[in-house]
């Protein structure tokens, strides 16, 4: 890849129990359609999958797009041409003030996917991108070639800057055959956001019809089987970004982008998965290896050396945010009443990232210490729950459906490394630091607290937004009921339990905002009217505060915007 710029530029990532590493480096991958191979004329090259920006720095973003070369070329293919593909990065929808350009080659190697980690702009400014392929569009001539749809991104405040605020979108659990994504539509309109940030389970392994229950699929997956393989990957992943709404998203706001599990199996961990058989499916380092590198090739993300998620990016002196890996270290779960749970032996983070994470979170002089955690680090027990009620939420959690008390694919399964961090916070004084969590398909507004059981008499050591999910089901879809019926009664006997728990939602689909002042951090929780309506619309439901020096969550009478 090169980079040329003008001679002046301008300076300038419950539901369930509520109802290696292949590419250590970035690769470049490909998509298909929705449920049939995309439709595009013999000839030219053709941008099918959208364009992407990621990972936003004070003077860069990762930019991203797939090329289809030829015909036939679908994602996991292996079929094209090696593609040179030119990119730009104004400040003007027109391209007239040109900030940064260069070339990247897009070739079966990496499915025909191209990224370019952009530096050289000037920090908290919006740009506009845009992708050439074709004859002549090295000459920087987009008039000449085949010109991508443009793209909006924003780079972060500088390291030192005193960000007056900065505003995220907040998403989870996108299931392809559940519903449409009208949840990204409505995040890709808002102009107010400076990223979205995506905490796990982008797209789903299963085959066609497998989840939750046969049968129920509003569009189905390519491909139909359950994905094992990288062509696999590949294909899937090419699939979901022939979505238009998906697509939207990307091209309005950079994502920042962390994995849970669906983006390999089910409640996977380090050694294997809950949805995996070595005996049928074959090895589960190959597996994860080929998930992994189609995740990079796919997903606007830089990658560590190490192959995996977890980074830091800093937004002013404002907040700093530590994003997780969940799935690559841990240990694999404990079953149910084994009493595993608490074993010092056992961790969901590994030894190296706590330690990055705790270190992160001393040295770190801004105002707000954001996680990226792609699992509740709350405690949650849900033994006071109706026997009827257990067995749907353990369902949905992918547990066993008797003695359900905790949710060990959570932090509650690991609880030494979280009795750790939670030390580090009080023993250190690092105050104001919010979880933000996905996963488990309900929206939820906690404190953490240092000792569940005595809380509010002990204190909390810092607070957690949950976000829903966009399409994956959750109380009321597994029961076939009305919303808020039967999640009203599991609500409140999750409340009584939990103390510490100031709100659950376990019937809606939706996103959060996220609003970040140095006053306070503002979680603002939108519902859709209708997962299977292409047009559904959004509503806010509910807004949870922390004020800054609580540790607290406090009900917020009204939405930020």
């Amino acid at each position: 890849m090169t980079s040329r710029h003008p001679s002046s530029p301008r300076r300038r990532t419950v539901v369930r129990a509520a109802a290696a590493s292949a590419a250590a480096a970035p690769v470049l991958a490909t998509a298909t359609t929705t449920s049939a191979a995309p439709a595009h004329p013999a000839g030219p090259p053709a941008f099918l999958h959208g364009v992407a920006s990621g990972d936003p720095l004070p003077d860069g973003v990762l930019l991203w797009t797939r090329v289809t070369p030829e015909p036939g070329a679908e994602p996991g293919s292996g079929r094209g041409a090696a593609t040179p593909v030119h990119w730009e990065v104004a400040e003007d929808r027109e391209f007239a003030r040109i900030s940064a350009s260069g070339t990247a080659v897009a070739s079966a190697a990496s499915d025909h996917t191209v990224k370019a980690d952009v530096r050289g702009l000037r920090p908290a400014t919006a740009y506009y991108f845009r992708f050439t392929a074709g004859d002549d569009h090295t000459a920087g001539d987009a008039t000449t070639g085949v010109v991508s749809p443009v793209g909006r991104t924003r780079t972060a405040p500088a390291a030192d800057a005193a960000a007056p605020g900065i505003r995220f979108g907040v998403v989870s659990c996108a299931n392809w055959e559940a519903g449409w994504f009208s949840a990204y539509r409505h995040l890709a309109a808002r102009p107010d956001l400076d990223a979205v940030l995506h905490l796990g389970d982008y797209l789903y392994e299963y085959g066609t019809g497998q989840y939750p229950t046969q049968g129920t699929a509003l569009r189905e997956h390519l491909p139909a089987h359950e994905i094992l393989s990288l062509t696999d990957y590949r294909t899937r992943h090419g699939n979901y970004k022939t979505d238009a709404d998906l697509q939207a998203l990307h091209a309005a706001h950079p994502v920042i982008a962390i994995w849970d599990d669906h983006e390999f199996a089910n409640n996977a961990w380090s050694g294997g998965a809950q949805n995996h058989t070595p005996d049928t499916e074959g090895a589960w380092e190959q597996r994860v290896a080929a998930a992994k590198r189609a995740y990079f090739e796919w997903m606007p993300v830089r990658a560590s050396t190490e192959g995996t998620v977890y980074r830091r990016l800093r937004f002013g002196r404002l907040a700093d945010l530590h994003l997780l890996d969940l799935r690559s270290f841990r240990s694999q779960q404990a079953s149910i009443g084994s009493g595993r749970v608490d074993d010092p032996e056992r961790t969901v983070t590994g030894r190296a990232q706590l330690d990055w994470l705790k270190a992160g979170l001393a040295a770190s002089g801004a105002a707000w210490q954001l996680v990226g955690t792609s699992v509740m680090i709350s405690p949650v027990a849900f033994g006071a729950l109706p026997a009827h009620l257990l067995e749907p939420l353990a369902g949905l959690l992918g547990l066993p459906k008797e003695g359900l008390a905790v949710n060990v694919d959570q932090w509650d399964g690991y609880t030494d490394d979280r009795r750790e961090l939670i030390a580090h916070l009080r023993d250190r004084s690092i105050a104001d630091t919010v979880f933000l969590t996905g996963d488990v398909h309900m929206a939820w507004a906690n404190d953490v607290p240092t000792r569940a059981a005595t809380y509010p008499l002990s204190p909390s050591a810092a607070t957690e937004f949950v976000v829903t999910s966009v399409t994956s089901d959750n109380l009321d879809d597994i029961l076939r009921v009305a919303p808020r019926t039967v999640s009203l009664v599991a609500a409140a006997a999750v409340r009584a339990a939990n103390r510490h728990v100031k709100w659950v939602d376990m019937d809606a689909h939706g996103y959060g905002v996220l609003d970040v002042t140095a006053e306070r951090a503002q979680m603002d929780y939108y519902v859709l009217s209708d997962r299977t309506a292409k047009d559904a619309t959004s509503a806010w439901a509910r807004s949870y505060r922390t004020r800054r020096g609580t540790q607290r969550v406090e009900r917020a009478d009204r939405p930020v915007r």
